[in-house]
């Protein structure tokens, strides 16, 4: 099996996968888009391979095949960098949130004090 042939079951099994999720709402469609993104955009890379050995061409890579890993790789950072900017965004509002119960259980327990 070439690693084409691999890529495009690979990339097909992990569309069915991410849409399965999806479907059970263990993966929020929002998301996901971004999964099924990158799955089209991989089985559309391996299936014209042409297009793999000209841009591994033009980047100077002698194994065309090492470029589906670039992309692999460079999608995995763009979520995780998606996911730190997520967290962080949760972290604050978790923290707000926090310190507004806090505030209002301060203000609970004082107009407690005073009937």
């Amino acid at each position: 099996m070439s690693i084409y042939a691999f890529s495009i079951i690979l990339a097909f099994s992990f569309l069915v996968l991410v849409l399965e999720l999806v479907r059970r709402q263990k993966l929020r469609e929002q998301y996901s888009l971004l999964w099924i993104l990158f799955s089209v955009v991989l089985v559309i890379v391996s299936l014209n391979v042409s297009f793999i050995e000209w841009i591994a061409d033009r980047f100077g890579v002698k194994y065309a095949p090492a470029i589906l890993f670039l992309f692999g790789l460079l999608f995995c950072f763009m979520i995780i960098l998606h996911l730190t900017i997520v967290v962080t965004k949760l972290t604050a509002q978790v923290l707000r949130l926090t310190q507004e119960l806090t505030i209002l259980k301060e203000r609970d327990s004082l107009h407690g004090q005073n009937d």
